[in-house]
């Protein structure tokens, strides 16, 4: 009797699920005698095709940004203040987020000229764009009464590591981070603090050039130094607002940090003995 594929189909899998992992046959046979034949000799294996070298398309695609980052080297270089930087960073053309991911302006920083401490974070938002502020959305209102609670209130100056939001807010990539990075160095050069405190994991591994995730990083203290070793600066990662948004039972780590910073920040400076 001959069955269509679906009955039989159907069938095997009927038998299966009751536990059925044998067949018999009509005709008996003699395994021993059938294990006494040498098997036939395996096929001869073919070959292996070594792998074509990358198609000059796909390098193409990798973005270079050696250009865009000379030039934002060579306008950050000319400004000598915080607003001739601020004008140099609006009129730049070359991190590709002011075209895909900006809807109004380059968000740089506000805060005080000469503060001692500088808050870098990852990115604008889309309240940043439109207000054309660091944190000042939800996450940067916590920011703000975290900083308050210790004392830091009028001290700091609040920054990103890019300057233009990303699509959808997404993190900032390495290459749109280092196209920024000559803005960013140029306006620590000029506020001259005592310390910087990084704001979130994207913050803290372009800033610092490490690989850590922002939890074994928090609340230790790093040296950051500038492109070219002329600056040099202790940094301390912690969590991002934005975060303890999410996980408010994190907010006592990013406590913790905020109180170490104040403790550094606020201790007093060695004087040499006359």
């Amino acid at each position: 009797m001959s069955l269509d594929p679906a009955t039989a189909e159907s069938l095997l899998a009927f038998w299966a699920e009751g536990g059925v992992d044998a067949m018999l046959l009509d005709a008996p046979v003699d395994r021993i005698a059938a294990g006494k034949i040498a098997p036939p000799a395996p096929p001869a294996r073919k070959a292996a095709v070594a792998a074509p070298p990358p198609s000059p398309l796909r390098a193409a695609s990798q973005p270079d940004v050696s250009a865009a980052v000379a030039q934002a080297q060579a306008l950050a270089a000319s400004a000598d203040s915080l607003e001739a930087l601020a004008a140099a960073i609006a009129g730049f053309d070359g991190c590709p987020l002011k075209f895909e991911g900006a809807a109004t302006q380059a968000v740089v920083w506000r805060g005080e000229p000469t503060a001692p401490l500088m808050v870098i974070g990852e990115g604008p938002g889309a309240d940043e764009d439109r207000q054309g502020q660091p944190f000042v959305g939800r996450a940067g209102q916590l920011l703000d009464k975290m900083l308050a609670a210790a004392g830091l209130t009028g001290r700091v100056l609040i920054t990103n590591t890019v300057f233009w939001r990303p699509p959808g807010n997404r993190t900032p990539t390495p290459q749109e981070q280092a196209v920024c990075a000559p803005f960013v160095e140029r306006a620590i050069a000029l506020v001259q603090p005592k310390m910087l405190l990084l704001v979130g994991g994207a913050s803290a591994k372009a800033m610092l050039r490490k690989d850590e995730g922002i939890l074994s990083m928090r609340g230790r203290w790093h040296e950051w130094r500038s492109a070219d070793g002329t600056l040099e600066l202790p940094a301390l990662p912690t969590l991002h607002p934005a975060f303890l948004l999410r996980q408010p039972a994190a907010k006592k780590r990013a406590w913790a940090d905020l109180l170490t910073l104040t403790e550094r920040l606020d201790r007093p400076e060695r004087t040499s003995a006359p």
